[in-house]
């Protein structure tokens, strides 16, 4: 089929590697402008414009594509199917309705439950049994639309947020391959979502990664390894050297009491507002690397008591 594909960050590239290694034609790939980044802020493409640049496909980074110029140009790709992962703009219905059989969504969770921005590390912080992937139609309603096709995967105790996105991505596009695969044979049938059931998935906001001890502690767990890799939850202690913040990168909960936020024991053991929870990967500011709960407390010269902000 010829494709027009739609994609930003390492989540969608192994759909877009998946459609070209299946014979699709990829007439182009809409991807967002490059940013800084970098300890030099040097502008660096969307890891999806990397690998368009290494397949020689077209790219193009609009700012809008709200506007007539953009629909023209859309339109002027003659596509069969639009493909959508994690783009990170939102489809105008003259976009939609530009290729012959609309676009398709791979969406990051169980449809109708967490619809929207951050759907894998909500599903992790809220403590979800499973979560997966849906191929769905997409509609001008956010995630609102049929869904053909579904994966799932359980999220086991202590997954954090990082190893549920990693598990998904290929799922996501062998799910992609045969939603294109049936599509070219008339056999992709879409069933709407149920309108129970329905959870916004909304995007993390800066104030929610300080851990608040005052959750009961399987909640603060949740939350801690919903928000790891990024942006990272974290505390802030005086370590000697003034207030420094400390990221928790993974944790568990354990058997403890006390007043929240005091460490508990030499092992990284805090206490929340039921029970504790144990700090099992930790990184402090402008080091490399990460280290054990152990190791933190060790490292860091402080004792059963000190209070973790």
């Amino acid at each position: 089929m010829r494709v027009v594909f739609m994609g930003t960050p390492d989540f969608a590239v192994p759909t877009l590697a998946r459609l070209a290694q299946d014979g699709h034609t990829i007439a182009a790939v809409y991807t967002r402008a490059p940013a800084k980044a970098g300890r030099g802020m040097s502008l660096r493409p969307s890891p999806v414009h990397a690998l368009a640049d290494s397949l020689g496909i077209p790219v193009l980074t609009p700012a809008s594509l709200r506007t007539p110029e953009a629909a023209e140009i859309f339109a002027a790709h003659g596509a069969d199917i639009g493909v959508v992962v994690a783009y990170g703009m939102l489809l105008p219905q003259a976009i939609l309705d530009a290729s012959k059989h609309g676009c398709l969504n791979l969406h990051g969770s169980l449809l109708p439950r967490w619809r929207g921005a951050a759907p894998i590390q909500r599903a992790v912080m809220a403590g979800d049994a499973e979560s997966g992937v849906g191929i769905m139609r997409m509609e001008a309603g956010l995630d609102t639309g049929p869904v053909a096709l579904e994966g799932r995967i359980p999220i086991a105790p202590g997954m954090t947020a990082g190893e549920l996105h990693d598990a998904l991505m290929p799922l996501g596009a062998e799910l992609m391959s045969q939603a294109l695969e049936r599509l070219e044979t008339g056999d992709l049938t879409f069933t709407p979502q149920s309108a129970e059931g329905v959870v916004y998935a909304h995007k993390i906001g800066n104030d929610e990664a300080r851990i608040d001890w005052s959750l009961p502690a399987a909640q603060a767990a949740n939350r801690i390894n919903g928000l790891s890799p990024f942006p990272g939850a974290f505390f802030e202690v005086d370590l000697g050297k003034g207030v420094e913040r400390v990221k928790v990168l993974r944790a568990s909960p354990g058997d403890g009491a006390g007043a929240p936020g005091t460490l508990l024991d030499a092992d990284g053991l805090v206490a929340c507002g039921e029970g504790a929870v144990r700090l099992l990967e930790l990184r402090r500011a402008g080091k490399g690397g990460s280290a054990s709960g152990a190791e933190f407390v060790r490292g860091a010269r402080i004792a059963p008591g000190a209070s973790l902000g």
